[in-house]
C-alpha cells in the first residue's frame, strides 16, 4: 500500500474551486498511467486509457475538500469565514487552519468561537455553536491582517496524515483516498477491453458541478464513483443507522440521495467480490451522494454504481478509513476494469 502517495493526496490543499494542489499530484500520477489528459472549463482532469473494444467506462473521485473562504475582516483583524462545504461546527473548535494569502504565501491561525471562555460564563449562557460565531487568529495586527489577506482567499484545515493502529487519519480522506483507490485500481487492473476514462471532479462538495460537466464531456456507457461513505460504528449510534462498518469491506452503494444504482451492475460487483474473495458490504445511504449521481442522469445517460470506503467522523480533520478496506475498493475495481465490457447492464424490452 502506497502511504506515501495517500500522504501527498490527503495534504495538498484544495477547497470547491481551488483545486490546484491535488491537481497536480493527480496529474503527475496519470503520467505514468493514461493519455490524453486533459482539463476541462471547471478544472476537472479528464484522462483516457484505450482500450481493445470494450466500452467507455468512466472512474471518477472527486479532488476536492470541504474548507472556507475569507468573507469578512474585522478592524481588529479577525476574519469571518463562509463555508465552503458542509461542516459540524462542533468539530471546529480548537482547530488550526492556513489561510492562502495571494501575495503573501500561507499564513498559519487558528479557528476559535467569539464566545466567553468556558470558565467565565454564567448560567443560562451557553448556547449552541453556529458557523457564524467561529473566526480565525492569525496573531497579527489588523492593519496587517488586511494588508496581507483579501476577501475570497482559501482556508483549510491543517491536520498531518497517519496510521492509527490498523486505520489511516486523516483531513480530507474525503475524497482524496477516492483518488488514491482509482489511480491504485487502474495500476493493478493492466491491460483491459473497456475504454477506461480517469475523472478526477472539482466542486464535488458544493453540489457535483464538476461531475456535471466532465459527464457530458466524456458521455460514458458506465460510470463507477469512488467516495467515502459513513462509518457509524461508533459509541451513539445504532446498529441499523452505522451504514457501514470499518474494517467489513467495500461497499457496494444500493442507494444514496443522488442516485439509484444499476442493480445488474450492483449484481456484478456482489460476484466479482464473492469470487475473488474480496471482503464487501452493502451500504443505503439515507441521504447525501456522490459523482455517480451526476454522470447518471447526464446526455442519454450512464449505467452508474459507486464503491465506497467506510469512514469514521466524515467531514472532520479526524477522517479515519481501515487500510483493509482501501485494499479490498483498489481490488474490486481493478477486477471490475478487468470484466467490463462481459455483461449487458440495460433493459430487455422482450
Amino acid at each position: 500500500m502506497n502511504l506515501e502517495l495517500m500522504r501527498q493526496l490527503t495534504q495538498a490543499n484544495g477547497i470547491p474551486g481551488c483545486e490546484d494542489e491535488p491537481r497536480a499530484v493527480i496529474v503527475s500520477e496519470l503520467n505514468t498511467l493514461a493519455q490524453d489528459i486533459r482539463a476541462d472549463a471547471l478544472g476537472n482532469i479528464i484522462a483516457r486509457i484505450p482500450g481493445s473494444g470494450g466500452p467507455k467506462v468512466v472512474v471518477t473521485a472527486h479532488m476536492d475538500e470541504i474548507g472556507f473562504i475569507v468573507r469578512f475582516i474585522e478592524e481588529s483583524g479577525y476574519i469571518r469565514l463562509q463555508p465552503v462545504g458542509g461542516f459540524d461546527p462542533r468539530t471546529l473548535v480548537a482547530q488550526r487552519v492556513s489561510v492562502y494569502t495571494r501575495n503573501d504565501g500561507v499564513l498559519p491561525g487558528t479557528l476559535m468561537p467569539g464566545t466567553k471562555p468556558i470558565h467565565l460564563l454564567g448560567a443560562g449562557e451557553k448556547k449552541d455553536l453556529t458557523l457564524e460565531d467561529l473566526f480565525v487568529d492569525l496573531g497579527l495586527k489588523g492593519e496587517v491582517v488586511k494588508d496581507k489577506v483579501q476577501i475570497g482567499d482559501m482556508i483549510t484545515l491543517r491536520r498531518e496524515f497517519e496510521e492509527i493502529g490498523d486505520m489511516v487519519v486523516s483531513k480530507s480522506l474525503d475524497d482524496r483516498l477516492g483518488c488514491y483507490v482509482m489511480l491504485e485500481a487502474i495500476r493493478a487492473a493492466g491491460d483491459v477491453a473497456a475504454d477506461v476514462y480517469p475523472v478526477a471532479t472539482v466542486q464535488e462538495e458544493v453540489g457535483l458541478r464538476g461531475a456535471t460537466t466532465a459527464a457530458f464531456g466524456v458521455q460514458p456507457e458506465i460510470t463507477i464513483a469512488i467516495d467515502t461513505t459513513i462509518a457509524g460504528d461508533i459509541p451513539g449510534m445504532t446498529p441499523d443507522g452505522a451504514v457501514t462498518k470499518l474494517g467489513a469491506g467495500a461497499a457496494i452503494k444500493v442507494f444514496d440521495g443522488s442516485q439509484l444504482p444499476n442493480r445488474k451492475l450492483i449484481a456484478h460487483l456482489q460476484e466479482i467480490a464473492e469470487q475473488n474473495d474480496i471482503p464487501y458490504q452493502l451500504e443505503v445511504l439515507p441521504r447525501g451522494g456522490t459523482d455517480a449521481g451526476a454522470f447518471q442522469r447526464a446526455g442519454e445517460g450512464s449505467i452508474t454504481c459507486t464503491i465506497s470506503i467506510p469512514s469514521r467522523y466524515v467531514h472532520s480533520v479526524n477522517e479515519m478509513c481501515a487500510k483493509s478496506d482501501i485494499q479490498a475498493c483498489i481490488d474490486l475495481l481493478a477486477q471490475f476494469l478487468r470484466e467490463a465490457g462481459t455483461r449487458d447492464y440495460g433493459y430487455n424490452l422482450g
